[in-house]
């Protein structure tokens, strides 16, 4: 793989993405940490051009399907929403005196940065996106359902649409989840 990793060809393509924590640590089993990943996407719709179609936040990774409104870069978003997050997380996991993994993993995010020139202390995500332009229906269907089964093959839940942190309730049960979707 090149130095600049997966480029993102179109800026406004809806895109398949999908983050990964380093060394896989479950991190998302904390609810508080999920709420950044929330909050982060919610800050990034209201004020970067980010276009949320569907999401599902797994215990170490983060599945999007999403776009950017023109001007904004899809790659600037993504890379602000990585810093953003990353900063907020490691934060909230180093001042959570009730976390008892804290130690463990601090160490591996700091053991990950230390071996990455592009990070100046931590790395919480793994550097690639490997985005997947959605550029037929048939493509963007089956990432939408391989995204919303996620928990459901992961024995989370029942029924896509009873994972709290996903877009399936807005999909298949027609309710409002936590963040707004722009259906496709």
């Amino acid at each position: 793989m090149p130095e600049r990793g997966y480029q993102i060809k179109d800026q406004q393509a809806i895109h398949f993405i999908t983050f990964a924590v380093v060394q896989w640590i479950d991190v998302f089993t904390r609810k508080e940490y999920a709420d950044i990943i929330v909050d982060g996407l919610k800050f990034c719709q209201g004020n970067k051009g980010l276009r949320i179609h569907a999401w599902c936040i797994m215990s170490n990774h983060l599945h999007l399907i999403i776009s950017a409104t023109d001007p904004f870069k899809l790659s600037d978003i993504l890379r602000d929403f990585k810093k953003f997050t990353s900063n907020r997380i490691i934060k909230a996991i180093a001042d959570n005196k009730q976390e008892s993994r804290q130690r463990w993993m601090l160490w591996i995010f700091k053991k990950a940065g230390d071996h990455n020139h592009r990070n100046k202390d931590y790395q919480f995500w793994q550097q690639d996106n490997h985005p997947v332009e959605c550029s037929t229906n048939e493509i963007l269907d089956s990432r939408m359902k391989y995204l919303h089964e996620n928990p459901l093959r992961a024995g989370i839940v029942r029924n896509e649409s009873d994972f709290i942190y996903s877009s399936a309730i807005d999909y298949y049960d027609d309710v409002k989840g936590l963040i707004k979707i722009d259906f496709v």
